[in-house]
């Protein structure tokens, strides 16, 4: 897997193909996928993290069954732009994607997304628009702040 910036990204990119966002926790992953023409960003499902083995099948099979281009990873940078710990542990995922994700999800580009206050903006929507509460919206969060991702780094590809 090759960590690409925005304009390698479009080169590389087929006309179609859906891109999957993750938001990678340390107890889950968020998952969305973008629709082929690359418009719009959907919320997946959200994978309950276990042995690092178990995940990387789950996120392979789910990239194989989706048809999935490319991987957007969501980078928690810190609200002055630094990385902290956090970055560190995405990073190490990202590269245990690589190294360990076998042959379709090690051919995959991946693009690192500043979400900076994705799990914020998803939540407080959560809350103003849909009243949710807090048990259905620990459901959801995740794979909505990974779709939160993808809408920003398809904004960016355009």
């Amino acid at each position: 897997m090759a960590i690409v910036d925005f304009p390698e990204l479009k080169g590389l990119l087929v006309r179609e193909g859906r891109l999957m966002a993750l938001d990678v926790g340390s107890k889950t992953i968020g998952l969305a996928t973008s629709d082929v023409t690359r418009l719009l960003a959907t919320p997946l499902t959200t994978l309950k993290r276990t042995k690092l083995a178990a995940d990387l099948t789950a996120l392979g099979e789910l990239t194989k069954k989706y048809e999935i281009k490319a991987l957007v990873i969501g980078l928690p940078l810190n609200m002055d732009g630094t990385e902290g710990p956090r970055c560190q542990s995405v990073r190490q995922f990202a590269t245990n994607i690589a190294n360990h994700g076998g042959p379709a999800l090690a051919a995959l580009p991946a693009l690192f997304q500043d979400e900076r206050m994705s799990t914020a903006a998803v939540t407080r929507g959560m809350i103003d628009d849909y009243d949710m509460t807090r048990a259905k919206r620990a459901e959801r969060v995740d794979a909505a702040a990974a779709a939160w991702i993808l809408e920003s780094a398809l904004a960016r590809l355009k």
